[in-house]
């Protein structure tokens, strides 16, 4: 079984973090990739280096404002007299439709929804690259050669708009992923299994009839990302109809969860998917930092044998799971599930 992982994803190194009003470590650190690298191997997936794809398909998601934006960013930054090391927002607009600024501060506030996505000098290689490792995954589950392929995209995408990084998404991953499949012919669906709402994914394809997304997550009524992911939110113009929310309350468990993931399969099925791409995080189990949900180790095999046994390719892409003892464990165990076997 194949995976994709390219190491200069570990160049971003985040240190910024705010919760609660206090300022915490940044959970997205880069030993995430050594984790997750041996709970895959451990399932029997075996690495390969990413190839560079350049920026068309990166291109085809994200404005080239913002890219030309997260490319320059911190050179900029760096002039200004005592700044931090890191690009932080203080200052948004209230509108998307806001005058663009011309100082690095206010592109910085334009661009970056929250404080959990500061930029450093590498962060822009790593996000290019946990891109380019998620299109050499689309690339290889489209020869025909593999059923499921895993791309250790790090960061993670699911939160990024078309011109807006935010919770510890700058390039979002499983939507170029998409974009790719469906210029090579396919019809892909998108599920979001993280426990936070995949909202910059949704918000790319809102107005679009040809992804169908789909996005398994703690209710945001008291959960980030606060303003999206509600049962209510349909798509709209072309994509009326072709996006599905099914927030969960706090603390669901896998009988509940596997229950919603059965409603999402029917909508995929409904759409006449022919591949489907895996926004796969792992942060919904009961032990993860970030704490929503409560799925167990055991669960997530479920949830991956419930994906596999639906018979479409799988094009299975990072996102949330954090540091914790069972974090590889239940990279295993999904993806033992995925294949049928009983790793955990």
């Amino acid at each position: 079984m194949k995976a994709i992982l390219d190491d200069r994803q570990y160049l971003h190194d985040p240190k910024h973090f705010m919760a609660n009003g206090r300022v915490l470590q940044n959970p997205e650190q880069p030993r995430r990739i050594e984790v997750l690298r041996e709970g895959a191997e451990a399932a029997g997936y075996s690495f390969s280096p990413a190839d560079d794809h350049g920026m068309g398909l990166i291109a085809a998601i994200h404005s080239p404002e913002y890219l030309v934006f997260l490319k320059t960013i911190h050179r900029r930054w760096s002039r200004i007299a005592d700044a931090s090391d890191e690009v932080i927002p203080n200052i948004h607009p209230d509108r998307r439709t806001a005058s663009y600024p011309r100082s690095a501060v206010g592109q910085a506030g334009f661009h970056q929804a929250d404080t959990a996505c500061p930029i450093s000098s590498g962060t822009w290689e790593a996000a290019y690259w946990s891109a380019q490792t998620a299109i050499t995954a689309a690339a290889a589950l489209a020869s025909g050669k593999e059923t499921a392929v895993y791309a250790l995209s790090r960061p993670p995408g699911h939160h990024a708009f078309g011109d807006l990084a935010g919770g510890f998404c700058f390039l979002n991953n499983s939507a170029i992923a998409a974009e790719w499949l469906l210029r090579a012919g396919r019809r892909p669906a998108i599920i979001d299994v993280d426990v936070h709402h995949g909202n910059g994914t949704q918000g790319i394809f809102y107005e679009r009839g040809d992804v169908l997304t789909v996005s398994i997550h703690a209710d945001p009524i008291r959960f980030y990302p606060f303003f999206w992911g509600h049962a209510h939110e349909r798509g709209e113009g072309a994509g009326l109809g072709c996006n599905l929310n099914l927030p969960l309350p706090r603390g669901t468990g896998d009988d509940a969860y596997l229950a919603a993931l059965d409603t999402a399969l029917e909508r995929i099925a409904a759409f006449g998917a022919d591949v489907v791409v895996v926004a796969l995080g792992l942060d919904a189990h009961e032990a993860d930092p970030l704490k929503g949900l409560a799925v167990t180790t055991e669960g997530f095999a479920r949830i991956g044998a419930a994906l596999g046994q639906i018979g479409l390719p799988l094009l299975l892409v990072q996102e949330g799971g954090y540091l914790s003892e069972a974090l590889g464990r239940n990279l295993t165990s999904f993806l033992g599930g995925v294949g049928g076997s009983p790793a955990s």
